[in-house]
């Protein structure tokens, strides 16, 4: 069967122009249900070659790479800064610790040791030798990475008894370089200083 382009009328194959209007009948207008030609054949789907797989493989593993390298030392800057900033806040708990030492055992003046300025609440009052003024993490000596030691200075005998007037407390780093790259220095009168080095010559002042 055509059909009219026309008209839409479906005629035999045979018949070549359509009766109603007189225009001819195109073979290729086949009527609905007539077969019509047959697609071409579908070839076989073209295969990746395995070498473009392995750049692919070898360029995810060197992004990879990339990104952890730029990421390690980023990490550990950051951590090292934190641990700089957590130990110049425990310089400045230390050095108020003292201050509350000195005004509560003035016979004694400053304490020389952090266990002097730490101690148990439950373990009865507070006493030159445990003033519990000092939370227990900084009494170890140790906290994010620093070392912390306390040294007194400007003794006053009296009476046989020593009343220190002057102290200095450093924050050194465990591992300099790694939990942090400078070293700190406070004092009685609320000074904080700092080592480019990482030691305890501490002569830059903290700004």
């Amino acid at each position: 069967m055509k059909r009219c382009p026309a008209c839409g009328v479906e005629y035999p194959n045979e018949q070549t122009y359509c009766s109603a209007d007189g225009a001819a009948l195109d073979p290729a207008q086949e009527a609905a249900g007539t077969p019509g030609p047959s697609a071409p054949p579908v070839g076989p789907a073209r295969r990746v070659p395995i070498f473009v797989w392995v750049l692919v493989g070898v360029a995810i593993v060197l992004c990879s790479w990339i990104l952890v390298l730029i990421a390690v030392p980023t990490s550990r800057s950051m951590g090292k800064r934190a641990s700089e900033a957590s130990a110049i806040h425990s310089i400045r708990t230390i050095q108020q610790a003292e201050l509350m030492y000195e005004s509560t055992f003035p016979v004694n003046g400053f304490a020389c040791s952090l266990t002097a300025l730490g101690g148990d609440p439950s373990a009865g009052a507070p006493s030159p030798a445990a003033a519990q003024l000092l939370p227990g993490d900084l009494t170890s000596g140790y906290k994010s990475g620093y070392n912390f030691t306390i040294s007194c200075k400007d003794k006053v005998t009296t009476n046989g008894a020593d009343r220190y007037t002057g102290y200095t407390v450093t924050a050194v780093p465990q591992t300099v370089g790694k939990t942090g790259d400078r070293g700190f220095r406070g004092d009685q009168f609320g000074d904080i200083k700092f080592d480019p080095a990482g030691g305890t010559d501490c002569t830059q002042p903290l700004r």
